[in-house]
């Protein structure tokens, strides 16, 4: 009998980051920082990502990518294309890095710069928002990229419970269906 495989140091070899396999290991032991998004909630954005067959998304806040990692698996299933924005070179420095091993750059773009200088020029319609950034800025990032949702578009707000107290004006405007009382 004929038994195929790697062995390294006494165990098998770890799977290729950007297999299927591999993307999977690398999540689980991703380093993540306090500004990542938590694992369940990174999932989240997965499942919903691909249950909407979403084409063509953004997230505002980057940090090293975990989030972006998840979410674009699931927009490699769909087709689709994120845009991942974060103001801080050394975290779209490390998103980049994560995003080439597990083999996502062709499908999550890093972007570097103020959100909300960065949002107006992406060109397109949107299908799907992730925000997670400067909480009081929420109601100026939404406000940003609303002129090219798409009709139907699904857009999730990180922290909202926990920082209600920063972002009133956010909160507001999408409890009012997007208008401001005077």
């Amino acid at each position: 009998m004929l038994a195929l495989g790697a062995i390294t140091g006494g165990r098998a070899a770890e799977p290729p980051a950007h297999t299927e396999a591999g993307r999977e290991q690398f999540l689980r032991e991703f380093r993540r920082t306090g500004l990542n998004t938590t694992p369940g909630d990174a999932m989240m954005l997965r499942i919903l990502v691909q249950s909407i067959g979403a084409k063509r998304g953004v997230e505002v806040g980057s940090a090293t990518g975990y989030g972006a990692l998840q979410m674009g698996i699931a927009f490699e299933r769909t087709g689709g294309h994120l845009y991942t924005i974060d103001i801080d070179p050394g975290m779209v420095r490390a998103t980049r890095e994560n995003l080439q091993r597990t083999g996502l750059e062709g499908t999550v773009t890093a972007l570097e710069g103020d959100a909300l200088e960065v949002l107006p020029r992406l060109e397109g319609e949107f299908d799907f928002v992730f925000i997670d950034a400067v909480k009081r800025d929420y109601l100026k990032y939404l406000k940003a990229i609303e002129p090219k949702l798409k009709r139907g578009a699904v857009v999730v707000a990180d922290n909202v419970i926990r920082s209600a107290g920063e972002m009133p004006d956010y909160l507001e405007y999408v409890q009012n269906g997007g208008t401001t009382r005077p």
